[in-house]
């Protein structure tokens, strides 16, 4: 499991909460000109009509917090949980996801959300069935950013071919519900590419599908 203390620091501070690892995407962005964050916002690439989200109070407010950078400090769009305290999203993207960091913003307090899974290319998982399965990294985040957003470095390795993504939020620091102002996404994107194979397949003949199956040249014929 990854620490937040290893992985996550609140922007517009001096100071990161905790130290930071040896990996290549640690590094502190207090002093990245926001036009770089930008650059790398993937909020463009998602496609925000099938996002979904799971236990959402009203529908749609998963969607809403998947807002632009410059909106990360607006607080007047907030997810927050119904039945109880986990929230589920579910997001897809117009291509091809290298995820490099999760970045979250959360009112401070017993309603900022504890812990959090992340799955890639799993859009079947519910609350049971997201408790139960391995994520592909999960951390354990900041209660209090003093107002302003925790990022939370993925390892990229295993980000790197992503078509959706479903973030798990499992629990809180006691609140009866969780509630969270921003969501933002940071990494590359690369249109989805036919296989040309699959192309030129469909429309030519392939002279093995007519052989006589036993016979010599059988196994000597494939795609190329």
């Amino acid at each position: 499991m990854s620490h937040c203390h290893d992985e996550a620091h609140a922007h517009g501070h001096g100071h990161g909460h905790g130290h930071h690892g040896h990996d290549d995407h640690d590094h502190d962005h207090d002093e990245a000109p926001d036009s770089d964050l930008v650059h790398e916002s993937l909020y463009q690439r998602i496609d925000h009509d099938n996002v979904v989200c799971l236990n959402e109070t009203e529908l749609g407010q998963g969607r809403d917090v998947l807002k632009p950078w410059h909106e990360k400090m607006d607080d007047t769009k907030i997810l927050e949980s119904d039945a109880d305290e986990q929230l589920i999203m579910r997001i897809p993207f117009t291509g091809m996801v290298k995820l490099k960091s999760i970045t979250l913003r959360s009112e401070p307090g017993e309603t900022a959300p504890k812990k959090m899974k992340a799955f890639v290319n799993r859009d079947d998982l519910d609350f049971d069935s997201a408790e139960s399965t391995t994520a592909t990294q999960e951390w354990d985040l900041v209660e209090d950013t003093h107002g302003q957003v925790a990022e939370y470095s993925t390892r990229v390795a295993k980000f790197s071919s992503i078509r959706s993504l479903t973030l798990f939020f499992g629990e809180n620091f006691g609140g009866d519900t969780t509630r969270i102002s921003f969501i933002g996404l940071k990494g590359e994107f690369s249109e989805f590419k036919r296989d040309p194979i699959i192309t030129v397949y469909e429309l030519q003949a392939n002279p093995a599908d007519h052989k006589v199956p036993g016979t010599k040249d059988d196994l000597s014929h494939e795609i190329e």
